[in-house]
Parts: C-alpha cells; structure tokens; sequence
C-alpha cells in the first residue's frame, strides 16, 4: 500500500539545528522520495517498507537526544505529485 508520512523534527535542546540536519540527510539516504519544506519533511514509499525504515531511525534520535518531539501524520497513498486547484 503507497503511503505519505509527514515528519516534523523539534529537539527540545539548544543544539537543534544539528540534530534535525543529521535526522533529513538519514531520510535522502533512503530510496525514499523525500521533500523538504521550512516545516517539515515528507517520505514517500510502500508503508511497510517506510514503517520498517523509519522505526530504527526515530528509536536512535530519542535515545541520542535527551528531550525531542517527533511529529508524524501518515496519509494513505501517494500525495507527491499533489498541487493545489485553487
């Protein structure tokens, strides 16, 4: 099943910025789709696929980061090619 996962980063911490680079370039290394935006990341692929992925990836943040807050929505189905019609 094609899924679209909306990922939004904060690390609770003054060293932020460092932590959501490091996050991203985990996400590009994948075969993934990945867009990038000022708010947040979205990761396009097969669900099991991204969920087997992307659990190892979130379990490492929190265990190296001592406060962090991990946003994610997941939509069913492809939304990459999605403009808007107004």
């Amino acid at each position: 099943m094609k899924t679209s996962i909306e990922l939004t980063l904060t690390p609770l911490q003054d060293d932020y910025q460092i932590h959501i680079k490091n996050f991203i370039k985990e996400l590009r290394k994948s075969n993934f789709k990945v867009v990038e935006n000022s708010l947040s990341t979205h990761i396009y692929g097969d669900y099991d696929q991204l969920t087997k992925f992307l659990i190892p990836l979130i379990k490492k943040n929190f265990q190296d980061q001592k406060n962090v807050v991990l946003q994610i929505k997941i939509f069913k189905g492809d939304r990459s090619n999605y403009s808007p019609s107004f």
